[in-house]
């Protein structure tokens, strides 16, 4: 695996390829990771995994100070898993340019998450876009446990017409049922066990969902998880995948943002 910190000499490495598939993460590898450098590496091509803390999407600064990383780890993980290049950029090497296509936002992009994260995808997107512009690459894989974000960058691709496909990949879960992510890093004991009856509750409640036992009602959904530990919600919503809209049909993701602690989770299933 080559390491590269400046674009210039990634650029110089990587003209020659005309098949680079890209995995954009922000470190703190774990198994959902894994799994996607994985697809990635199986298809014909080289993998090229970025390792990038974007301040730009964090609306809050004492989040980005305290976002976990493990670089010794990442890097024994990336070695492991056989990645061609690791792009593990300074803010500078990835800011200090003008970009050739502008930033779009789909509307989609002011539901969820936009609600309550100010300037967040505004700020994913620019960064997407720029590695896009950096590193040109054939594919880029993204995960569906951040289904919206995997929309939005969709869209902007495919507006400013970039010759980039997306592929994306699969929740990977652990035998809780709860999606890997980097800030499960930062829940001590209790709090893990407290997102484990969360998780088990809100399964439970949409299996009752698609039987037609029940129906949809945030506020008591609120306050049975909040008794559970949950700190604070900022969204439980039915989500169809197509329409985007209120299911009208019993197909759809239940979509959910909550803190336990001081650490604010989002998933979909």
């Amino acid at each position: 695996m080559k390491l590269f910190t400046n674009k210039k000499q990634l650029q110089k490495e990587i003209r020659k390829f005309n098949n680079i598939s890209f995995v954009p993460t922000m470190g703190a590898l774990h198994k959902g990771h894994e799994s996607i450098i994985r697809k990635s590496v199986k298809r014909s091509g080289k993998t090229l995994v970025s390792i990038f803390v974007n301040p730009k999407q964090f609306n809050n600064k004492r989040d980005l100070n305290t976002y976990p990383t493990n670089t010794n780890n990442d890097l024994k993980i990336l070695k492991r898993l056989k990645v061609h290049y690791l792009y593990k950029p300074s803010y500078d090497d990835v800011y200090k340019f003008k970009t050739e296509k502008k930033i779009y936002l789909d509307r989609f992009s002011k539901e969820l998450c936009g609600q309550f994260r100010k300037g967040h995808f505004k700020g994913v997107i620019d960064v997407v876009n720029r590695f896009l512009e950096i590193i040109k690459p054939k594919t880029i894989l993204l995960g569906n446990k951040d289904f919206q974000q995997l929309y939005l960058i969709k869209k902007h691709i495919e507006k400013n017409k970039i010759k980039t496909k997306v592929f994306s990949c699969k929740t990977i879960r652990d035998k809780y049922f709860i999606a890997y992510s980097s800030r499960l890093n930062k829940l001590n004991y209790i709090e893990k066990i407290k997102l484990i009856k969360v998780i088990k509750f809100l399964k439970r409640y949409k299996k009752n969902l698609l039987s037609k036992k029940q129906a949809f009602n945030f506020n008591e959904i609120k306050k049975k998880i909040m008794s559970m530990g949950v700190k604070k919600v900022d969204y439980i919503k039915l989500i169809d995948l197509k329409t985007l809209k209120r299911p009208r049909t019993n197909k759809f993701n239940l979509f959910y943002a909550f803190y336990i602690g001081k650490v604010r989770l989002i998933d979909n299933f």
